[in-house]
C-alpha cells in the first residue's frame, strides 16, 4: 500500500470515471475509496460534522444506513430495538404516498413531506440543536421500497442547507443504473438536484468489497484541514479498483441500465396484472429493477398483511426463488434482482407468485382469520428449477 504509483494505476481511472464521466459530472468533485458500505456512510457522517461544525442528523423513519455503532444510531430500523433514539438524531416521516400521511390523492406530496422535515429541523433548533446532515437512501429500501415524490429532495435540501447542514444521498443499494432511467437514483428527483455527499457500495464491486464517498472540494478540504489522516489498509487497492472498473465496463458494454428499464417495465406490468387479480396486492410501485409489492389484509384500511407476506416468501423459497419482505409492517415483497435478470426470469417469478397467491386465497376462504399457519400445510416445490434467483 506504500507504492503510490501502483495505487494510482487503479485509482486514477476509477476516480476519473466517477468525477469526469457523465454520471457524476455535475456532482461532487472529490472521491474516496473504501471497503464497505458502513465505512462509506461513517465517513460521510464525519465529513458532514467536520464541514458544518454541527453534530445532529435528520433521518427518515425506518431508515437503515449500516451496522457500525455510529450508523445504528442514525438507523431507526435498528435503534428502536436496541438502545433507542439518541438526542442528536431526529426522525422525519417516510415520504410514502401509499401509507404515509400524504398519499396519492394529495395535491403536492413532495412539498408536504419536505415540510415535515422542516418541522423536525425547527423542533430541534428550538432545543438548541444544530443540524449537520440529512441522511437518506435515494430510494428507501428497508422502509418498504419507497419512491419519494419528485421534487422532495430539492425541497428538503433547501431546509437542511438553511439550517447549516448538508444533504447525504445513500446510493449503496440503488445506484449504478438499477433504476434504469438514470445511473443514480437521486437523479429521479430532477436534473437540478445535486447532493452534497454521495455514498456508494455493493454494486460498485458486484460482490467485491469496495465502497466510495464522493463529495465537494469544500467538504473534503474541511476534513483534510484537521490534519487527521483517514487511513484504510485495503480501501482503494489496485485489485479493488480493477474490479470497480470491470463492473463499470460490463454495465456499459452489456447496456445493463437500459436492460433494467426494459425488464423492470415488463415486471411491473406483470405485477400490476396480478394486482388486478389478487385483492391482497394493495400497491405495486417501483422503477427499473427496484420494485415493491405491498400486501394488505384490507384494501380500504391498507392493513399490512404481515403473515401472508411471510407465507409467500416461504413458498417462493420452496420453489427456488429467494425474495424477502420488509417495510414497517414487513409486508412489502422486495424485488431487487441482479442486473442480468431477464424477461424469462420475470415471467417465471410472477407465474409462481400467481400460483401461490391463488392457492393461498383458496385456503384463506376456509379460515376464520387470515392466520395462514392455522390452516395451511407445507407444500413441496411445484417443479424443480436448476438455478436460484436471488434478490
Amino acid at each position: 500500500m506504500k507504492s503510490k504509483n501502483l495505487l494510482a494505476a487503479g485509482r486514477v481511472p476509477l476516480f476519473t470515471w466517477f468525477l469526469c464521466g457523465e454520471p457524476l459530472s455535475d456532482c461532487p468533485s472529490r472521491a474516496h475509496l473504501y471497503c464497505y458500505r458502513s465505512e462509506a456512510n461513517d465517513l460521510a457522517l464525519r465529513l458532514a460534522r467536520q464541514y458544518t461544525g454541527h453534530q445532529d442528523v435528520v433521518v427518515l423513519d425506518h431508515a437503515y444506513h449500516g451496522h457500525l455503532s455510529s450508523l445504528i444510531d442514525i438507523s431507526p430500523y435498528k435503534f428502536r430495538y436496541l438502545d433507542g433514539q439518541k438526542e442528536w438524531v431526529h426522525v422525519a416521516p417516510l415520504p410514502d404516498t401509499y401509507r404515509g400521511p400524504y398519499r396519492e390523492d394529495h395535491p403536492n406530496p413532495a412539498v408536504a413531506y419536505a415540510n415535515e422535515v422542516k418541522r423536525v429541523v425547527s423542533n430541534a433548533q428550538e432545543k438548541g440543536r444544530k443540524i449537520a446532515a440529512f441522511f437518506v437512501e435515494s430510494l428507501p429500501s428497508v422502509g418498504g421500497q419507497i419512491i419519494p415524490p419528485a421534487g422532495y429532495f430539492s425541497q428538503v435540501a433547501e431546509h437542511i442547507h438553511r439550517a447549516g447542514g448538508v444533504f447525504v444521498a445513500d446510493e449503496i443499494q440503488v445506484g449504478f443504473g438499477r433504476v434504469g432511467k438514470h445511473f443514480w437514483a437521486f437523479q429521479l428527483q430532477g436534473e437540478d438536484f445535486v447532493p452534497d455527499i454521495v455514498t456508494m457500495g455493493k454494486s460498485i464491486g458486484n460482490g467485491h468489497p469496495i465502497a466510495c464517498v464522493a463529495t465537494t472540494q469544500a467538504v473534503s478540504r474541511a476534513f483534510e484541514a484537521t490534519g487527521v489522516e483517514y487511513f484504510n489498509t485495503f480501501g482503494g487497492s489496485p485489485v479493488s479498483c480493477a474490479v470497480g472498473l470491470a463492473v463499470l465496463d460490463v454495465l456499459e458494454k452489456e447496456r445493463l441500465q437500459a436492460h433494467a428499464t426494459c425488464v423492470g417495465s415488463f415486471l411491473m406490468e406483470l405485477l400490476r396484472q396480478q394486482k388486478a387479480k389478487h385483492p391482497i396486492i394493495g400497491d405495486v410501485r417501483g422503477v427499473g429493477l427496484f420494485i415493491g409489492v405491498d400486501l394488505v389484509q384490507d384494501e380500504a384500511t391498507r392493513m399490512p398483511a404481515t403473515q401472508e407476506a411471510d407465507y409467500v416468501v416461504t413458498r417462493l423459497k420452496e420453489n427456488y426463488i429467494l425474495l424477502s419482505a420488509d417495510g414497517p409492517g414487513r409486508n412489502i415483497l422486495k424485488f431487487k434482482p441482479p442486473m442480468c435478470f431477464s424477461l424469462d426470469n420475470a415471467q417465471l417469478v410472477v407465474t409462481k407468485l400467481d400460483a401461490i397467491l391463488t392457492d393461498m386465497e383458496e385456503k384463506v376462504r376456509s379460515c376464520e382469520t387470515l392466520r395462514l399457519q392455522r390452516c395451511s400445510v407445507k407444500h413441496p416445490p411445484e417443479e424443480t428449477h436448476p438455478t436460484q434467483i436471488l434478490y
